[in-house]
């Protein structure tokens, strides 16, 4: 009887160490995990960032009087006269 009864407690040991050891490398992972969350949300918002200042550039650079400015100063572009236009009736 004495044999059963120290097989049991040597099992019932073996599980709280296996439980223990499992707690500890959660509680790694969760750490980890947490670390590379911590990293991944810092790089979100200097994307976001970046992100925004791109769009604002992209609304700049594609104004409507930057453009014309451009057609008029580099390419010599002009608006018709009214001797140059055209009607076209269907």
């Amino acid at each position: 009887m004495k044999a059963i009864g120290t097989i049991i407690v040597l099992l019932l040991l073996g599980a709280v160490m296996a439980s223990s050891i499992g707690v500890v490398y959660a509680r790694q992972q969760n750490r980890v995990l947490f670390g590379e969350l911590t990293r991944l949300t810092h790089e979100q918002d200097d994307l976001n960032t970046e992100f925004g200042r791109l769009e604002l550039e992209q609304a700049t650079w594609a104004e409507p009087n930057r453009i014309e400015q451009i057609a008029r100063g580099q390419l010599g572009m002009v608006n018709p006269g009214a001797a140059d236009t055209v009607v076209v009736k269907p």
